[in-house]
């Protein structure tokens, strides 16, 4: 079992703080969701543990198996197994699909053992298949004129390719119709298992649908402030958020206004 632990992350973009003491667990073989309305960093949080340049860590850690995540180059973070679904895909002209995958798969392998373009090819084809993906999505340039389903489908393909031991999924649930909801759900699904953990923000329940977390959370005003079961986003679909403010005497939720 391998674990990601997040303490105390505190986290500022152009000197305003934005994650103000986040903490949370993670271990394979455990789907956590965060939820929460705009506004409350959790892409922030997000974009911080894999290392994007506009956020500064002010104070806090982020460990993987005991290791500081925060002393790594991005691509150390992917190579040591951390995976960011990204909400808006960039694209990329002149890098097909299958050769950013390829050279993807092996970066995260020792040299000399790179995967053969055969075995690589039978595996890119079955988890296209089961994503439902149109065959010249392989050699089309990566993202370049994707539809939004399409981008948020590959999001998922490279998920399944590379085998993170953590992916965080930024939501990938924006914008997608019902069909491309289902065939996203089924992939992350079908990575479940002890050697994958998965934080999943959404604003959504209906993801959670498909999905059934093992711990839901719920960020206000930069941190975490309630844990639950999946009961906890069912209530959140019913009822909203105004009940945890009243619980917790939050006015403003949001961390941009907070005083």
């Amino acid at each position: 079992m391998a674990t990601l632990e997040i303490k105390d992350l505190h986290v500022s973009i152009e000197d305003k703080e934005i994650l103000k003491g986040v903490n949370l667990t993670i271990n394979t073989n455990e789907i956590h969701a965060i939820m929460g309305p705009n506004g409350t960093g959790k892409s922030t949080l997000a974009s911080a543990i894999m290392g994007h340049p506009k956020y500064e860590v002010t104070s806090g850690s982020v460990l993987l198996d005991g290791e500081e995540v925060l002393e790594m180059e991005v691509d150390e973070r992917a190579k040591a197994g951390l995976f960011l679904g990204m909400q808006y895909p960039s694209e990329i002209t002149g890098v097909t699909n299958a050769d950013f995958l390829r050279s993807g798969v092996n970066a995260r392998r020792e040299e000399g053992d790179e995967i053969s373009l055969m075995k690589f090819i039978r595996e890119l084809d079955s988890k296209m298949e089961l994503l439902e993906m149109d065959e010249d999505m392989a050699t089309r340039y990566l993202n370049e004129g994707f539809s939004g389903g399409e981008k948020k489908r590959n999001e998922i393909l490279q998920l399944m390719m590379l085998k993170p031991k953590f992916a965080i999924l930024d939501e990938i649930d924006s914008g997608l119709d019902i069909d491309a909801l289902r065939i996203v759900s089924t992939g992350i699904n079908e990575m479940r298992g002890e050697d994958f953990g998965c934080l999943i923000i959404t604003h959504y329940q209906r993801l959670l649908n498909y999905i059934t977390p093992d711990h839901v959370h719920v960020m206000m005003q930069g941190r975490v402030v309630k844990s639950g079961g999946e009961e906890l986003a069912r209530k959140l679909e019913e009822q909203g958020y105004d009940w945890i403010k009243e619980e917790l005497g939050i006015e403003d939720e949001t961390v941009e206004q907070e005083a």
